[in-house]
């Protein structure tokens, strides 16, 4: 039995781990590649046959987890795909938007590029269309926590909650092999204990594998306190000055968690009662979501469902699905709340919205979750002096803040919490799913604190187990 590393090693996106035996070959996520210097992957013949994999098993619905489902299964790959039934539907969601960006990026850079008479390091063609993202759906098969089902006769596997975003896994593999058989737990992206709308994430007690992410590997997080007192100075300094909070979020979770934020700061008076423009068809189409699964909720989100007073919902708040709609935000006088994905900036309205705010000093950007090496999201929050967007460049003179303390992902002492939950792990610990640095340092953290053998593989690296 072995492990092939297709992804999220030593970088942070396009998770794909491929678990072969003798008979057969599981797919444990399917990501996009997000880091500009990697996209390149993403156009890259898959390295095996997608009609060789027998099945795919998703941890959760972000695309860098599920993003290339789309490409997987036009190429030829014809079995399920295993998720949770949260993470069926927010799949969905995301990866029609995201088929939908890609026609429409391939659409604009061909006309950019007509006009400019070059060429762009990529084909000027949708890596998959709406209708490739559609062929997807008919291959999901669902299973609740905690409910084991069979993969392959060999394979078994089991979802529990891993407290990241709705519906997101850790997923436990029994697999036989010749001799024996292995327990191989996949972390998936690990959430935080006791925060708001979802549960805490499951720990373990044994294991013989452990693939483990990193994303946050060697930080900390702020307080809630601390986050939530900084939210509230940001919005007030910002409408003092005249310009408007634009959140680059993540339309899954972020989005819900920021609202639950702002509803509260409201009802408590304490910051100015603004208007919030949620402008992300995906994150309105993700909410309500939400409001469907509350069994998958924390048991104070579950009690505001339940009394019909919604966390994710107040007086102020507008949801804008048309072009139209959000076009309109830019006339707007005075200061707003404008979050629009995508959540690094790498594509979606947040663009539109940087263009019309990033060269003003009045207003904020204010991000509230990771950004990835390589990404225009980064490359505002280092504060560079002047950015790409759309083909044209910004100088930076908006107000550039961070708050950590909103993030889905477990912090390097919140990493360090779930890995020594466990009481055995026969075998070795893969780092993955980090920018190299956060990797190698918490793989180093994890040997010191608790003796383990813990290594962080590299691309394309097979590991027999």
């Amino acid at each position: 039995m072995k492990i092939k590393f297709l992804g999220a090693s030593q970088n942070v996106t396009g998770s794909r781990f491929l678990l072969e035996n003798e008979n057969h070959r599981v797919l444990i996520d399917c990501g996009l590649f997000q880091e500009r210097a990697l996209r390149f992957r993403n156009w890259e013949d898959f390295p095996v046959p997608p009609s060789s994999i027998d099945a795919v098993i998703l941890t959760h619905a972000h695309l860098d987890h599920c993003g290339y489902l789309p490409k997987l299964v036009r190429e030829g790959f014809r079995g399920n795909i295993f998720c949770t039934p949260p993470t069926r539907e927010i799949a969905k969601i995301v990866l029609l938007d995201s088929a939908k960006l890609q026609e429409e990026d391939a659409a604009f850079k061909k006309k950019r590029h007509e006009k400019e008479g070059r060429k762009g390091p990529y084909p000027e063609l949708p890596l998959y269309t709406i209708e490739d993202a559609r062929n997807v759906f008919p291959h999901f098969a669902t299973f609740p926590y905690g409910r084991e089902f069979e993969i392959t006769p060999e394979i078994k596997a089991t979802f529990h909650d891993a407290g990241h975003i709705l519906g997101s896994a850790i997923i436990e593999i029994k697999a036989k092999g010749r001799k024996q058989e292995k327990t191989i737990i996949f972390s998936g992206d690990i959430g935080r204990w006791d925060k708001p709308v979802l549960r805490n994430p499951t720990t373990f007690s044994e294991a013989d594998y452990v693939i483990m992410e990193s994303t946050y590997g060697n930080r900390r997080h702020e307080e809630e306190e601390v986050s939530r007192e900084k939210l509230q100075e940001i919005i007030i300094e910002t409408r003092q000055k005249g310009g408007n909070i634009v959140v680059p979020a993540f339309a899954i979770e972020r989005t819900q968690e920021l609202l639950y934020y702002l509803s509260e700061l409201l009802r408590e008076d304490k910051i100015p009662h603004l208007l919030v423009f949620l402008d992300s068809p995906m994150a309105i189409d993700v909410t309500e979501v939400f409001r469907k699964h509350a069994e998958y909720l924390n048991q104070d989100t579950k009690a505001f469902l339940n009394r019909k007073d919604s966390p994710f919902n107040f007086s102020l708040l507008k949801l804008t699905r048309s072009t139209e709609e959000s076009k309109a935000i830019n006339h707007i006088k005075g200061t707003s709340i404008i979050i629009a994905g995508s959540g690094m900036c790498t594509g979606g309205r947040i663009k539109h919205h940087l263009r019309n705010n990033i060269t003003r000093p009045e207003s904020t950007i204010l991000f509230v979750g990771y950004q990835a090496k390589g990404t225009l999201g980064r490359e505002i929050l280092e504060k560079k002096e002047k950015v790409r967007i759309h083909g044209e460049i910004y100088p930076v003179q908006a107000r550039i803040e961070k708050i950590n303390g909103f993030s889905a992902h477990a912090d390097r002492d919140e990493l360090l919490k779930w890995a020594a939950s466990f009481n055995n792990i026969r075998g070795k610990i893969f780092v993955v799913h980090g920018e190299e640095e956060a990797s190698q340092d918490f793989a180093r953290l994890m040997k010191e604190k608790l003796k383990s053998d813990s290594i962080v593989p590299e691309y394309l690296q097979e590991v027999l187990l």
